[in-house]
């Protein structure tokens, strides 16, 4: 009896998620608007940005709806470089390529790997990385974000949130944000606060503005 029952339950579970899938396939297929998150203000308390030109090589391999390559300078000649990428619920709402694949394929090595907070009250997290390539050193920052929430470093976090979107409102979008900045000497310190500084302005800035996404057939 406990097997049929299981075996009941299996089937009811299977058809559940049939249904489920069935019905997110056939919800309308969403165009994302950049229009907001394209003008992303280049002066970020102080900071300076401009906009730098993509490699077509890394644009066509990182196929994303929407980037952002910017480079922020304030006049003491700090410096930190911004890249945000954007896929859109039909692109699935993150990269094919990770950050830690990139780096790795361009030569750097990764010297160091953490997870810092970067801003408790939003929940932003950010991962850390150290690397290094032919003498240069640069410390990275980079996270996850979508409509509903930010400070997602990638797997498990993404997914849940992905799912949890396309039930609640159909949507299924998401960004990665990578700041970076040189170490001097080997001031790993002054480093990373540049970038936690940065990284906690930025974050509320993207939220406001996010994009949005409307049905394909109405905007036929």
């Amino acid at each position: 009896m406990s097997d049929r029952r299981g075996a009941v339950l299996l089937w009811l579970a299977l058809v559940s998620v049939g249904a489920l899938a069935w019905g997110l396939q056939m919800r309308p297929r969403l165009l994302p608007e950049v229009t907001g998150l394209a003008n992303t203000p280049h002066e970020i308390e102080g900071w300076i940005g401009q906009d730098d030109l993509l490699d077509l090589q890394v644009e066509e391999a990182l196929n994303a709806d929407f980037q952002l390559k910017r480079t922020y300078r304030r006049p003491t000649g700090e410096m930190v470089w911004l890249y945000v990428g954007y896929y859109g619920t039909e692109r699935g709402g993150r990269p094919e390529h990770t950050p830690r694949g990139c780096y790795t394929g361009a030569g750097w090595g990764i010297t160091d790997s953490q997870v810092l907070t970067a801003d408790p009250y939003s929940g932003l997290r950010v991962q850390e990385y150290r690397v290094e390539r032919e003498g240069q050193r640069r410390l990275v920052h980079f996270w996850y974000r979508s409509h509903r929430r930010t400070g997602m470093l990638g797997g498990l976090d993404q997914n849940i949130d992905r799912m949890l979107g396309r039930l609640m409102d159909g949507r299924a979008d998401g960004a990665l944000i990578r700041v970076s900045t040189p170490i001097e000497g080997e001031d790993d310190v002054s480093a990373r606060g540049r970038l936690l500084g940065f990284g906690a302005a930025l974050d509320p800035i993207l939220e406001e503005k996010w994009p949005s996404e409307s049905d394909r057939q109405t905007q036929g």
